[in-house]
């Protein structure tokens, strides 16, 4: 089977965002190590008000110091960080957007959760996710799996015994699928949203809901069909964050055949106005997202 390191040897990525690549895929060990030990929550919120376990924070402090010590990373925008951290030793100039453990609430109940990473390599976060140079994601669930872009197709990978991580999958493409999933409580969605939920539930999608979204998005890679969490009442502009989660997990389906979408406009195209950026998100197969966005716009 290839190895991780075998198939950037075959891609156009430089030598070190080939390292960068790799460090960040081993950090999955530390990671899913640290589970038992800090799945309690703790008396904080984040930055967004949202309650933080323990495995957030050590998480994210974890990998900030694994970039600093790199000093393959000049700058690095989390969802556990008020600001962007600057890495002035850094000898690249790749800046990344992290969540360093989406769906991390999940830990205590045993179900998948994942990290959620964004690479550009001009040193700039704040722009839009088709900027991207690499995007990747590590999911701990039954198997530790890397899901990885290089602007070269999409690729899995699984960890072994041995801490290597094998392909399982090349060139995956995203079929027309019928699974659907919907964020925010029915009685808070939008006319429209409700409307086309509807429809889907008339021609027999199935739901797959768990409240991760990155191990939603990597089983609608493989199943196909439409994820969403689109704007509602009390959160009109969306939920989820551009930078941490729309664009890398957006840019990998984009470059498995699937799309992502406000529900009016490819996502991957938006300037973030801050940090904090949030939007509906709708993602997933291509014709699915197609039609949604032909029918908000006809209303």
């Amino acid at each position: 089977m290839t190895t991780l390191r075998e198939y950037l040897d075959t891609t156009s990525c430089k030598e070190d965002l080939k390292e960068l690549i790799e460090l960040i895929a081993r950090q999955a060990e530390p990671i899913r190590k640290a589970f038992i030990t800090n799945q309690e929550y703790v008396d904080t919120e984040n930055i967004y008000g949202e309650e933080q376990i323990a495995l957030d924070k050590w998480s994210n402090k974890h990998m900030m110091e694994v970039f600093k010590k790199s000093k393959l990373v000049k700058a690095a925008a989390s969802e556990e960080e008020a600001e962007i951290i600057k890495f002035p030793e850094a000898k690249t100039e790749y800046a990344l957007t992290m969540d360093p453990l989406d769906g991390s609430s999940l830990v205590q109940v045993n179900l998948a959760v994942g990290t959620i990473i964004g690479i550009y390599d001009n040193g700039e976060v704040m722009q839009p996710g088709r900027n991207l140079r690499a995007a990747m994601y590590m999911l701990y669930g039954p198997m530790t799996v890397l899901g990885l872009t290089v602007k070269e197709g999409v690729h899995i990978f699984a960890m072994n015994d041995e801490g290597e991580y094998l392909m399982l999958e090349k060139d995956v493409r995203i079929p027309e699928g019928e699974l659907y999933a919907s964020g925010a409580l029915k009685k808070d969605w939008l006319p429209k949203h409700a409307k086309f939920i509807e429809k889907l539930e008339e021609e027999g999608y199935k739901l797959r809901y768990s409240g991760s979204f990155v191990a939603d998005v990597h089983q609608y890679l493989k199943y196909g069909g439409l994820f969403s969490y689109p704007a509602y009442k009390g959160k009109e502009t969306g939920k989820l964050r551009l930078l941490f989660e729309a664009n890398p997990m957006g840019y990998i389906v984009t470059q498995a055949g699937g799309r992502i979408s406000t529900g009016y406009a490819d996502i991957l195209d938006i300037m973030p106005e801050k940090i904090d950026h949030r939007v509906p998100i709708y993602i997933g197969s291509k014709g699915v997202i197609e039609r949604l966005e032909k029918e908000f716009k006809e209303e």
